[in-house]
This record gives C-alpha cells, structure tokens and sequence, in this order.
C-alpha cells in the first residue's frame, strides 16, 4: 500500500480540475439530461467559502456517476472529470489494499455495503444461469449465522435458498463440521452452484472468517463457488493491521469484495464500495438502459459522483502511511479496554486485529448498557453488548465506563 498523502491544496486543484471536466449546467447547452444543480434557494452557489471547499462544491453540482466507469467503452460524458475521481478511488482500494493486479478488476461507488452484497449475489446468480443454465432451486448463498442480514435479504429478492452454518459460541470462528453437513446435504439435495459469503469483520463481534479453513473444505469436495468477502466494517482497517491478511484479491478463491467508507473512512453515507474481478459486472448488465450512454451495471442506478470525491479526498488527506498510523491508534485502544477487562475479570471477544469488543451481556446491567449506548446482539433477549472504538470515543468516556461496569462486577459478586 503506497499512494501518496496530498496537500489540502493538491486536493482542492484535483477536484476542481475534475470538475472542469465535466459540463456545466449553468454554461452549457444541456437540453436532455433528467438532471441539474442542487436547488440555489437551498444550496447557493456564489458562497465566497465554495472556492475553498471542493466536496461542497461538487455536491452542488450534482453529478450523477449512474454505470461503471472502470469498463471499457462509451460513458457519460456530462461528467467525465469526476469519473475519473471514482476510477481512481476504486483503484486504491483493489490494487492499494486488497491486492488486485491492474485493470484486473471493476467497480463502483454503491449506497453501501448492502448493496454491494446483494450485487455480487445478484452476479453470480445470472453467471451460473447464463453459463451453466442453472435454475435458482440448484443455486445457493452460504453465510455464518453472524453475516450480515443483507446476505438473507439477497437470498430472498433474488429467489435462491439460503445455507446458514454456526459458528462457535466463544470464539465466533467457523464451525466447519456444521458447514460441511449443511453443503454436503445440500449437494445431495440437488444443490450445484453455491455463493460463498466470507467475513471480514461481523458487524456485532468483528470475527473475521478463517477463509483458508472454508476454501480447503470446497477446493476438496471440488463444487462449483464463487467467493465474497463482506468486509464492510474491516476493509478499511484489517489490511492495515494484519499484513498477513489472506482476504484479498492475491487469494485465486476470492473473486469480489465489499467495503463501506461510511464506517472506518468517516465519510457520509451512501459510500459502499463494490469490487469484483473484470468480466463479471457484465452479467448485471441491464440492456433495458438504453439511454444511458455506456448502459448501466449497478443496483442503485443513479448515485452521487460527490460521494466517490469525498473518499477519494480522505484517503489522500491521509496518505497510506498515515491511515496505517491511525488504524493502529485506534487498535492500541481497542487493546488497552480488553486489558482493563481483563482485570476486573469480564468475558468479552475481540479479533486482535480490529476495534470491537463483544462483552458477554451477564457482565452488564441494561441500565449501564443505555447510559453508554453499548449495542447488543438482539434488543429482546441480550447475550452480548458491543463497544466500537471509533474516532469520537474519547478516553475519559472509557475510563468512566469501566469505572463503572467494575462497581457492577464487585457489586454481583458480593451479591453471590
């Protein structure tokens, strides 16, 4: 991982320079377009402050990034400049941080992390029925019973049957003894295709799929799969705390990937992105979009080129070097919490690589768990409360904590 950290006036010229590029609502002749400027009774154009202030800038002039603009051929060219902007941002994130060779690989700026998951399920469905003439009864999604619910929820709009396997309760590793019955028996039951959904970073506990565990088992029985990770939480961190990560595009078995920039990266929402090796967007390919110059590929159709900029403009504020730095600072004080629960003798689990701690929910009075927002596995019936070490915990707010949760313990104790 090496792109460059750029002067707050590098990125400003960079931005506005993309801008240029583009076609101007106001100064050109654009009949055709369903489109144009924000409302200036809202969002007003001639604030002095705009010309420092490139984001703003570019979400005033609203330029709609519909397709993919990492596929070959025509595209939109009423907003070629910032396009440019989100082909970059995706090159970072699949060469930079997950390892794919150049021009191996497409992508897109998504809503989020949802739809990205439901667009690699919604691929892989319409490969294996255009290239093996499947039906959705021999297709199936594979995921732990701790993914995300976007997995379900692609499982259910798409038409295909869903194989959800345990994972171990402490641990929340893989339990392959129950994946292998499940796939096993659904190989016997007529399954041929499966889509394959690995973690990296559960949403509640920050576990993180033993994905060389998983391959070895399906490379064994030699099925058919095609491979997601859903590193929405951990694909802005895990690949800069653990150099040793197997959860990338260098690993033959992956073949798509998720990120979300609206947790790790701060940015706002609606700043999914979605990765996949070159050649699969084109089974999404919707015909029907004649109108739109290039055709599109995406689920969400139109979406917001300013949200690509302002990812882009995070990651060179920071550089590769100092997004390490701060990924790490945030892991030192994941580290110093699970110590000091160490101490007053609480069960938790914690991926020592990424910044959530899972606290087993005996340990924590609901009254506590409100006071601090601590968010559990299920409202109705908690075995868990998670604490996400984010950029805003401040560490008066964690000494306070654990200053009381330690008065809860002593007090249980001397109760028992």
């Amino acid at each position: 991982m090496n792109w460059p950290r750029l002067s707050t006036q590098n990125i400003k010229l960079r931005i506005f320079d993309a801008l240029s590029k583009n076609l101007n609502y106001r100064s050109e002749n654009i009949l055709g377009i369903p489109g144009t400027f924000l409302d200036t009774e809202i969002f007003y154009d001639d604030a002095p402050f705009l010309k420092d202030a490139p984001f703003l800038s570019m979400l005033i002039a609203n330029p709609n990034h519909i397709g993919c603009h990492t596929l070959d051929g025509e595209k939109e060219a009423v907003f070629k400049g910032t396009q440019e902007i989100e082909k970059d941002l995706i090159r970072i994130c699949a060469e930079e941080i997950f390892g794919a060779q150049p021009h191996s690989y497409d992508g897109y700026v998504a809503s989020g992390g949802t739809e990205a998951n439901i667009q690699a399920v919604w691929i892989y469905r319409n490969y294996y029925k255009k290239e093996f003439s499947a039906t959705e009864r021999e297709i199936a999604v594979i995921y732990s019973e701790d993914s995300h619910y976007s997995f379900p929820k692609a499982a259910n709009l798409l038409g295909l049957d869903s194989i959800r396997f345990k994972v171990h309760d402490d641990t929340r590793e893989v339990n392959i003894d129950d994946l292998e019955h499940k796939v096993l028996e659904a190989v016997k039951n007529g399954k041929k295709y499966f889509i394959v959904t690995i973690n990296l970073s559960t949403t509640m506990f920050g576990s993180v799929d033993d994905i060389e565990k998983i391959t070895d088992f399906l490379n064994l029985i030699k099925i058919n799969y095609k491979l997601h990770i859903d590193a929405a939480f951990g694909g802005f961190i895990y690949p800069f705390t653990n150099l040793d990560s197997k959860h990338n595009f260098a690993n033959p078995n992956v073949n798509s990937v998720t990120i979300d920039g609206h947790k790790m990266l701060q940015a706002p929402y609606g700043t999914g992105i979605f990765l996949v090796r070159k050649n699969f967007m084109a089974y999404v390919c919707t015909e029907e979009a004649s109108y739109v110059q290039g055709k599109d590929y995406t689920l969400c159709g139109s979406r917001s080129g300013a949200n690509a900029a302002c990812m882009w403009m995070i990651l060179h504020t920071h550089g590769s070097t100092g997004w390490t730095v701060k990924m790490n600072q945030l892991l030192d004080k994941t580290t110093s919490v699970c110590s000091a629960l160490d101490e007053i003798g609480v069960e938790y689990y914690r991926n020592p690589f990424l910044n959530i701690i899972a606290i087993r929910a005996k340990y924590v009075s609901p009254i506590l768990a409100k006071k601090f927002m601590l968010v559990p596995d299920n409202h109705d019936q908690p075995n868990w409360y998670k604490i996400v070490m984010m950029s805003h915990v401040k560490q008066g707010i964690l000494d306070n904590f654990i200053s009381q949760l330690s008065n809860e313990v002593l007090y249980k104790r001397l109760e028992a």
